[in-house]
């Protein structure tokens, strides 16, 4: 055994991830309403299994989170989005 330092340790030691604040896409964007009859809008933050993609995935803030999950089900309920998604229908 060596105590030669691995070429790895020393590659990764510069990189380093650092999370940006993610900024709610609607309280940036005054003009943009959360709306259940846009389904093209909606079907951002559904993810490809027919979930409701998670506030630290969609960068949306408490509030418009919780709008955007009551207008997904609506849509769901009025046949405009699926409950299931692209792989399992």
């Amino acid at each position: 055994m060596s105590n030669q330092p691995n070429p790895t340790d020393s590659q990764t030691a510069g990189k380093r991830f650092y999370a940006h604040p993610r900024i709610c896409q609607f309280c940036t964007d005054h003009n943009a309403v959360i709306d259940y009859k846009e389904a093209d809008m909606l079907r951002r933050y559904i993810s490809e299994d027919g979930k409701i993609r998670p506030r630290r995935q969609t960068g949306t803030c408490a509030k418009h989170q919780r709008e955007l999950a009551r207008a997904i089900k609506r849509a769901r309920h009025l046949a405009l989005l699926h409950f299931a998604g692209e792989s399992l229908r």
